[in-house]
């Protein structure tokens, strides 16, 4: 017989630190609720597990490193000169084994998803909410709607079928099987529809407003778009993008850009006129380590790994693409001095001989910890997760399926931020438009959590002839099987990761 399953051990363990094995945890409580200070602190609860290591520095990892961009140099023995560690053989060549990384994460989700149907059972509202309290109580079960559908949202994506809980879980409800995608799909619909009619913007400053559902709607009419057998009912592609347009359309102009893209990666910048949604990460409660995982080697005095490289050629493309486009100074490092020795450290294309592949490679440097005195392995910059540049250049690429003629505009709303125009693909034909926009989400965007689904959403076909063969056909001089990692080409290993093995093992319905 399988052991507990996994949900109710968080119900009944070690989810809130005040509970044991013998109580349940304060969130269950359903007194908690009954006013709106308490129940805001419940809420304060389901956004501190977005923030966890799991659900956070882990998501950033299985996403970033599923999306075919990126090598690491996690695990690589050091002075070993070739791409040979585990995860580039597994995560980053598109090749997913059951991973402590994506079990975790998994697992960090699933408590999310926990605490959101705690707050979405026991809080009552009114139907036309007036009074602060009223508004507040609205607020609040609007965001345990979103929360709940950004994590499913994230699964689906992710892992595909997967258990679908909406209650909570007790000793005559141990165990869920995998519901297919498509019931996933209609249940974060759902909850994101709800959200997006509770919100009101009464939690103030650092929570999101109801925009954020819109955002989320109008991500998953994309998906819906161009996945026929996601879709519920008889509508039709054209009717999802424009669903697509409309949710995108409730948040256009509510927002605006930053003057400096690069700041929206620093703690000077932060809850900004762009930001939509944002987890707001404070070193000492939080305890991030964003920060420590992300910086690159020596950049800063200490607690420095630097796991994310983005792929020679990714790099390329962008450069070749806007020579002088500031956002590749904010998003990339390769020419920096030693935190500690003052000598020079310099990665591809600063040294364009790839000679090993710790030198093959730019950082990513947008989750750097910035200040190079740092010298905590925790840290306090916020995670931006849906900011307003995505949200127009959502528009671009909804426009031109379309072809209402509005998507040229979008695009250079954001181009004129950096002081670039639009190149010659955005002129040509839609098809020209369409892979010219999926290469700016990279652009712009490269890193934030969104690659791993925009490289897939438009199906296996489109991911291995945009991405896969691009990449493992490199034909640049430097290109070389020592310092670069082959991507999979089998839709079975690409497209989705496998059920953790801990679930399999603790979840009588679930065999595989």
């Amino acid at each position: 017989m399988k052991k507990l399953n996994f949900i109710l051990v968080f119900i009944f363990g070690f989810l809130s630190s005040s509970c044991n094995l013998d109580e349940s945890p304060i969130f269950l409580d359903s007194t908690l609720y009954d006013n709106p200070q308490s129940a805001a602190a419940a809420l304060d609860g389901i956004y501190q597990k977005l923030t966890t290591y799991d659900s956070m520095e882990r998501r950033y990892w299985v996403n970033n490193g599923f999306s075919g961009l990126f090598i690491t140099h996690r695990q690589l023995q050091r002075g070993a000169n070739v791409a040979n560690s585990p995860h580039n053989a597994n995560l980053m060549a598109l090749k997913p084994i059951q991973d402590q990384d994506s079990e975790l994460l998994w697992k960090g989700l699933y408590a999310v998803i926990v605490q959101s149907n705690a707050a979405i059972k026991n809080i009552t509202v009114v139907e036309n909410p007036s009074t602060n309290d009223e508004l507040l109580f609205s607020d609040i079960l609007g965001q345990a709607y979103f929360a709940r559908a950004f994590a499913y949202f994230d699964l689906t994506r992710l892992f595909t079928d997967i258990p679908l809980w909406t209650e909570i879980a007790d000793d005559k409800n141990l165990n869920k099987g995998k519901s297919p995608s498509k019931e996933i799909y209609a249940q974060v619909i759902s909850d994101a529809k709800m959200a997006a009619s509770l919100m009101n913007g009464a939690k103030g400053i650092g929570y999101p407003k109801q925009y954020a559902a819109n955002v989320l709607l109008a991500k998953l009419y994309m998906t819906l778009a161009t996945n026929p057998d996601l879709r519920e009912g008889a509508l039709t592609e054209m009717e999802y993008w424009q669903m697509a347009y409309e949710e995108a359309m409730k948040v256009y102009g509510q927002y605006s850009l930053v003057s400096d893209y690069s700041s929206l990666f620093t703690d000077t910048n932060e809850n900004s006129s762009e930001s939509i949604f944002e987890l707001q990460i404070s070193q000492d409660a939080s305890n991030s380590q964003m920060g420590r995982n992300f910086t690159p080697n020596n950049y800063k005095v200490s607690q420095n790994f630097g796991w994310f490289r983005v792929h020679a050629d990714v790099f390329e493309i962008h450069r070749d693409t806007y020579p002088t486009d500031p956002r590749i100074e904010a998003t990339y490092l390769y020419d920096y001095t030693h935190a500690k020795n003052g000598r020079p450290q310099r990665t591809y294309p600063a040294n364009p001989n790839r000679p090993i592949v710790r030198a093959a490679h730019p950082f990513l440097f947008k989750f750097a910890e910035k200040d190079k005195t740092h010298s905590n392995q925790y840290n306090s910059q916020n995670i931006i997760v849906y900011r307003y540049a995505d949200l127009l250049l959502m528009l671009a690429e909804i426009s031109n399926e379309l072809q209402n003629g509005q998507q040229l505009g979008y695009v250079t709303e954001v181009l004129s931020r950096v002081g670039v125009s639009p190149h010659a693909g955005y002129l040509g034909a839609q098809e020209e438009f369409r892979d010219a926009i999926m290469n700016e989400y990279r652009f712009e965007l490269i890193g934030e959590g969104e690659d791993s689904h925009n490289n897939r959403r438009r199906g296996f076909d489109y991911f291995l002839n945009n991405t896969i063969l691009p990449h493992n056909s490199n034909s640049s001089p430097g290109f070389k099987a020592s310092v670069d990692i082959l991507l999979s080409t089998d839709p079975s290993q690409v497209m989705n990761l496998p059920i953790p093995q801990s679930e399999i093992n603790t979840n009588e319905l679930i065999n595989e």
